[in-house]
């Protein structure tokens, strides 16, 4: 959930409060999880206009605000693991200056409305679910977008506290675990330098705590287990667990059946297993699903297909094939979003490389530094160009 959702799977915490009663917020969740954005959006906004003074509309407005940047630049495509810092080597989210006033709008309203109540009433559970909600999101955009640790850092702290003040208040309510549970995975799993900032006050985390708290959520909570479902297959890919992953995935592909991005996971924790048959049958259902026009998919740009097919063959140096593959999606990059455009001209360069043909390869690796120079994966390339690449060891090094 890199979503996630899907790899979901990919945001430092991301959670909501969704209230199964509410037909305008079941029904914006639905789309939000199938991928469909600007419906949610709309949603949410005559959720606002019904409920002007919940913070829980607001924050629902501000969490598809985000996501749909994300997905529109190929964040929720991009795993969460990435070299030896995978929570900080991330590519910054492009939003728009309307996404961006948006976004701010809602959640200091959301905060605004939460504080206000709990001025009232210290012990308001409702207020803290969402103040702690309110703050998850912002230190979600604090990392996305504007790539300031500290502050997200910051944030991630204060939606903790709040929760954790929730579940003394109800000790049965399983659903205030998860922001608590991710916070103690993320910071468990940061290096030191980070762990040691002031307002983390000594607070190491836990990151087997975190998961098993995450499994209680997924197993046994109302409004938040999906997010839980999703945070846990990420974090299963992450740790090399994708016999637990897979379940979850399936799960989550009969819920929100016009989602590809869950489909396009199940294939990635094939692949991690080694099961290269089940990885490449799931391609096919998705070409399938393409083509015969399946709600979700109609529209799926088949590159992005020939992309997933070619990237899995190619860590299985099937490399005539996945040359054949990568060359299509190459040829149409500019109209991809730029974390497959990008990634599609190194993955070319990577195979000439292997193949022996390194004039190619430096042409290819020139073309994905030209579209984003400063990016991870444009450095990255760019290192290729001076000193051809060799594939790695893949007990020390994790596919891509």
């Amino acid at each position: 959930m890199r979503l996630v959702p899907v790899t979901v799977c990919t945001a430092l915490l991301s959670v909501f409060a969704l209230r199964a009663q509410d037909a305008l917020v079941s029904e914006g969740y639905d789309h939000f999880y199938n991928l469909e954005y600007s419906e949610a959006i709309a949603a949410f906004t005559s959720e606002i206009e019904e409920h002007p003074d919940d913070p829980d509309a607001w924050n629902h407005l501000a969490h598809a605000t985000l996501f749909r940047a994300m997905y529109r630049g190929g964040a929720l495509e991009s795993e969460l693991v990435s070299g030896s810092n995978p929570f900080l080597r991330r590519q910054k989210v492009k939003t728009t200056a309307a996404e961006d006033q948006q976004f701010y709008e809602a959640i200091d309203k959301a905060l605004d409305l939460a504080q206000t109540r709990l001025a009232e009433n210290e012990d308001d559970s409702r207020a803290l679910e969402a103040l702690g909600v309110s703050y998850a999101l912002r230190a979600n955009y604090n990392f996305l977008v504007r790539k300031v640790w500290a502050d997200a850092l910051h944030d991630a702290t204060d939606a903790r506290k709040a929760h954790t003040r929730l579940t003394q208040l109800e000790p049965d309510n399983v659903d205030a675990r998860m922001i608590p549970a991710i916070y103690d995975y993320v910071t468990g799993s940061l290096p030191l330098g980070y762990r040691i900032l002031g307002f983390l006050a000594g607070y190491r985390g836990d990151r087997k705590r975190g998961i098993e708290s995450l499994q209680s959520v997924a197993q046994d909570g109302k409004s938040n287990r999906v997010d839980a479902e999703i945070m846990l297959a990420a974090i299963y890919r992450r740790e090399r667990r994708a016999p637990d992953a897979i379940p979850l995935l399936e799960d989550l592909t009969n819920r929100f059946p016009r989602n590809f991005l869950l489909h396009f996971e199940i294939v990635q924790m094939y692949s991690d297993l080694g099961d290269k048959t089940s990885a490449l049958a799931e391609i096919g259902r998705i070409r399938d699903l393409r083509q015969t026009g399946a709600a979700g998919f109609a529209e799926l740009q088949p590159e992005k297909i020939d992309y997933l097919e070619g990237n899995l063959l190619f860590w299985y140096s099937d490399l005539d094939q996945a040359l054949d593959d990568m060359k299509k999606v190459t040829a149409k990059a500019r109209e991809l979003d730029l974390n497959t455009g990008i990634m599609s001209w190194m993955r070319l360069g990577q195979i000439y490389d292997l193949m022996g043909r390194r004039v190619s390869a430096v042409a290819a690796y020139k073309k994905a530094v030209a579209m984003a120079p400063l990016s991870e994966v444009g450095k990255e390339s760019g290192r290729y160009i001076t000193q051809p690449y060799t594939r790695p060891t893949l007990a020390t090094e994790p596919r891509p």
